[in-house]
């Protein structure tokens, strides 16, 4: 009989989309991410208890956290329920995928109570059930890094599928965090309904060339992969600097620079701590010359998914 009480999960930031892989393609970011504590109760449901470091609904039916949960324990029938104590690490808006942590955290935690766990896919798939409050709809591209770590590829939704995709060795990345607020639901009504033939033709050569270049941990290749004809065309408009911004990495040495998600943060995938840190120091530079703040991070691309930081047992 499972004798666990309280766990505590910790789920790592994420970056979706990468440029190539919109809504399928992402990966997960060292040091940053969401902790949360699950109590087993006798009651049937989630609780939220507290939240710190954001301020967002306490009533699970509107959290992330709360959405996914329900949906794995309807799934699960099973005859308890649980409370959540929520500690977000990730600022709210950012485009490192916040609400994903905490969704991937919940499912996560519960999976450690049943006596028959799911599989990472399964809980990739309820974890996903929670994005449609943030974003309003079901998209797994944080959350599946978010539970496996690394890089991961989703074929598809229907079925659904997660695919864990070798990490490099050398591989870094830099994250430029404007202070702004970008709503992922208002970013994704700016983006087309139809896109021109030669354009999805370009964007799936260069899917397919990036997971290429990671099998073989072919940095050329993933540099001339890391490209984006589809999307950011239309969401640079709303990050100011952005294509200076790109510039500046990219001659700064960086393999390739893009949106996080659906912003305002950026990321420069680099060969090596050294580029990284040389990046994070010219973008600071830049945005020092404007009134707009920011903050870097620079990390390893994290192979470390959702994980236990403490367990209580009865």
């Amino acid at each position: 009989m499972n004798s666990k009480k309280t766990v505590t999960i910790f789920s790592p930031a994420t970056v979706a989309n990468v440029n190539c892989g919109f809504d399928v393609l992402g990966f997960a970011i060292e040091g940053m991410g969401d902790i949360i504590t699950l109590t087993k109760v006798p009651k049937n449901g989630i609780r939220i208890t507290s939240i710190t470091g954001a301020t967002l609904p306490l009533e699970a039916s509107k959290n992330v956290a709360g959405v996914a949960g329900l949906a794995m324990l309807e799934y699960l029938k099973v005859d308890f329920g649980f409370e959540l104590q929520i500690k977000k690490g990730i600022p709210l808006g950012s485009g490192t995928g916040g609400s994903a942590a905490s969704a991937a955290a919940v499912v996560f935690g519960i999976n450690q109570f049943l006596e028959n766990p799911l599989s990472l896919e399964e809980l990739a798939y309820f974890g996903m059930k929670g994005e449609v409050v943030a974003s309003g709809n079901e998209h797994a591209d944080n959350v599946a890094p978010a539970i496996f770590g690394g890089f991961t590829l989703i074929p598809g939704y229907d079925p659904f599928e997660v695919v864990s995709l070798p990490t490099p060795a050398n591989l870094y990345v830099t994250i430029i965090h404007p202070h702004l607020v970008i709503n992922t639901k208002d970013a994704r009504e700016i983006l087309p309904k139809v896109v021109p033939l030669q354009h999805a033709i370009q964007q799936a050569g260069y899917l397919a060339g990036f997971v290429s270049g990671l099998y073989t941990s072919n940095y050329n290749l993933i540099s001339r992969s890391l490209k984006d004809v589809l999307i950011e065309p239309y969401r640079k408009e709303l990050l100011p600097l952005f294509d200076k911004a790109k510039n500046i990495a990219l001659q700064t040495g960086a393999l390739g620079f893009g949106i996080s998600g659906s912003g305002p943060s950026m990321f420069a995938l680099c060969k090596g701590e050294e580029i990284a840190d040389a990046v994070s120091e010219k973008l600071n530079s830049l945005y020092q010359t404007s009134e707009i703040k920011i903050d870097t991070h620079v990390s390893k691309v994290s192979e470390k998914g959702s994980r236990v930081i403490s367990v209580y047992e009865e």
